[in-house]
């Protein structure tokens, strides 16, 4: 039932797009391997074999440490409604921050939104989809504003100072390299 496929399709890309949640893999040599689920108008595929996606602020930072041991990414998207079907783009990635050079270019794609933290520059070498006989139905997808609420609350000092006490190292205790210097 698998497929593989070197590039993203344009059926692939419709697909995605009408997704309301993907999930994110990723890991270091050791340690744990960390899946996050992500939403809101985080993503964008800018070509058959190139996916960018926003992280904005949350309670961990895995994703940017892990990166920077190992640079492996999948993300995963599976229908909940009436198509069954699970697509895994897999490759390489690097993380920009906004101290880096092309941060502003890429930022500016979602709104240059309060508590952006990083942004996944990802380099696909595989595709794969699978049957989603198992995935349930969920209905009446919309979208949190908790994320955004709380980062207005905060304001950039005080997402600053949360990135100081939650978001320098992992779980595993890995550097994400959020204060780093360019």
């Amino acid at each position: 039932m698998a497929k593989q496929f070197d590039y993203i399709e344009d059926a692939h890309k419709r697909f995605i797009g009408d997704q309301h949640i993907y999930f994110v893999g990723s890991a270091a040599e050791t340690g744990r391997v960390n899946v996050s689920p992500k939403g809101m108008d985080s993503l964008r595929i800018m070509g058959p074999y190139r996916i960018v996606w926003l992280n904005l602020t949350g309670s961990g930072n895995e994703t940017a440490a892990h990166l920077a041991r190992v640079n492996r990414m999948t993300l995963m998207w599976c229908s909940f409604t009436t198509r069954p079907l699970i697509l895994r783009c897999y490759g390489t990635a690097i993380t920009v921050h906004p101290r880096d050079a092309g941060w502003q270019e890429l930022s500016d794609m979602f709104g240059d939104p309060l508590g952006a933290r990083n942004i996944f520059d990802m380099t696909v070498d595989m595709v794969q989809t699978s049957c989603g006989y198992a995935v349930p139905f969920f209905d009446n997808p919309r979208e949190r504003d908790t994320l955004e609420k709380w980062n207005e609350d905060k304001g950039e000092e005080g997402i600053r100072d949360y990135w100081a006490e939650k978001n320098q190292t992992t779980i595993d205790g890995f550097d994400t390299g959020i204060f780093d210097d360019a």
